[in-house]
């Protein structure tokens, strides 16, 4: 969690997210440091819009918190 946590907080700074800034995050905050790990998490979050995920991120939980209309548990 601490290699996304890093991303947000570059990202929520203007900051690039690269493995250099990355890096410089995870060892300031006193985490071990992957290089592997560091260079998968910018390869898999280029070309995300970050914005729009957190969006759907948010909006995700919202839509599956009820059941849907007709969709009353069942008792067996």
């Amino acid at each position: 969690m601490e290699y996304i946590y890093a991303a947000l907080a570059l990202h929520s700074a203007k900051q690039a997210i690269n493995e250099e800034n990355v890096t410089k995050v995870l060892g300031a905050s006193g985490a071990s440091v992957d290089a592997t790990r560091v260079k998968a998490l910018v390869t898999a979050l280029t070309g995300v819009n970050i914005d729009e995920a957190i969006k759907q991120a948010a909006v995700a939980p919202a839509a599956t918190a009820a059941p849907a209309a007709g969709e009353a548990k069942k008792e067996e």
